[in-house]
């Protein structure tokens, strides 16, 4: 269940403070009353959260304007409004001014203009208490995007070194293939050709010949093979072992060297 609203009237007249809970009895709010501001402010240290407080604009010691501003001060969502006597046009705008003051309502006042106030101040407070808090959830909601940002950030850096560190591994295996002086293939089951060094591309530029395509289901059968073969117009010595390619089907790898 929900708190009931809490209203502060800080006046230095008991009988005006008396006038006050009687008007608001059969209201749901709960009515609090000080006859100094320093006495506010002492309920209010102990009270909070208080949704509006109304005090006299004119009372011995602190007077309405100075408690105001420390309400603003140190409880800023607190609403506050001054009820005085005193039609000083001066002293109004002083009062807002200083005190930040939500509305200024004239004594003797009226009932219904004063519970129309009270009304307004209160869903002022709570229009304010939901736009804090939708705030708060939007800077929490933007810091998590940055958050989740920053994190896909480094993911993709760190994804691309890794990437960049592998096509170098790559070209450098590519690289020293190249350099060998014997040809190397790495073939599907069915013969197709996946890799092949530069040796290899130099001896069978015009494609496999039937002889080495013949190899690749004995040696996936055996597991390992060397021999001599005939291929073109030139001799090999033929090693070749199992492999799988990057799909996980089975090939053979072949090493050829010219005899």
């Amino acid at each position: 269940m929900p708190e009931p609203v809490k209203i502060l009237f800080v006046d230095d007249e008991r009988s005006v403070l008396r006038s006050l809970e009687r008007l608001f009895l059969e209201d749901e709010y709960e009515i609090i009353t000080a006859l100094s501001g320093e006495e506010g402010l002492v309920i209010l240290d102990g009270t909070m959260p208080v949704q509006v407080v109304v005090a006299d604009y004119r009372m011995p010691g602190m007077n309405g304007v100075d408690f105001l501003k420390q309400v603003h001060a140190r409880w800023p969502d607190t609403i506050r409004i001054v009820l005085s006597g005193y039609a000083d046009t001066a002293s109004v705008v002083s009062a807002v001014n200083e005190g930040q003051i939500y509305r200024f309502i004239a004594k003797p006042w009226n009932t219904s203009e004063l519970k129309m106030a009270l009304d307004n101040a209160i869903e002022t407070y709570n229009l304010n208490q939901i736009n804090r808090e939708l705030t708060e959830r939007l800077q929490e909601y933007n810091e998590e995007l940055q958050d989740l940002n920053r994190n896909l950030r480094q993911r993709v850096e760190e994804e691309t070194a890794e990437l960049v560190a592998r096509n170098t591994e790559l070209s450098s295996a590519q690289h020293i293939l190249d350099s060998l002086p014997c040809a190397v293939l790495g073939l599907a089951a069915d013969g197709t050709c996946l890799q092949c060094n530069r040796k290899g591309n130099e001896f069978f530029s015009a494609g496999l010949p039937e002889e080495l395509v013949e190899l690749v289901a004995t040696v996936t059968a055996r597991g390992e093979l060397r021999r001599e073969v005939a291929a073109g117009c030139r001799n090999f010595l033929v090693r070749g072992a199992r492999m799988l390619t990057d799909d996980g089907q089975p090939g053979v790898i072949l090493v050829m060297e010219e005899v």
